[in-house]
């Protein structure tokens, strides 16, 4: 009697949790807006850093942006040197990130000496 009223108990709760999960709208994604003219006047390197990162691949082939990265890494590896405000983030594709674990390997007792 008491284990058929916990097994009742247990369906209600899973499919009241089922139909919660269910009825739960996924949230859209916030990105930050870039304000383009703000960032040139503020900052060139700003601006010429958000480029670089739109254009991709192309990237490290284009000397402006080469140009750029290098002085962006001085001013950034300058001694108290930091910058204003940081760079927006790029919006990127949801990429599933899994981690392996490392293999638990047990202990071996010491060999006779």
């Amino acid at each position: 009697m008491f284990a058929r009223l916990g097994a009742i108990v247990f369906v209600a709760v899973a499919v009241t949790a089922a139909a919660i999960e269910m009825t739960r709208k996924e949230d859209a994604p916030i990105y930050q807006s870039v304000d383009r003219a703000g960032a040139e006047t503020a900052d060139p390197l700003r601006a010429e850093l958000i480029r670089c990162a739109g254009i991709g691949e192309a990237g490290p082939r284009d000397p402006s942006c080469l140009r750029a990265w290098a002085e962006n890494r001085r001013r950034f590896l300058a001694p108290g040197a930091r910058p204003a405000e940081p760079l927006p983030n790029a919006p990127q594709s949801p990429r599933p990130t899994a981690t392996i674990p490392a293999p638990a390997v047990p202990l071996q007792p010491e060999e006779a000496k």
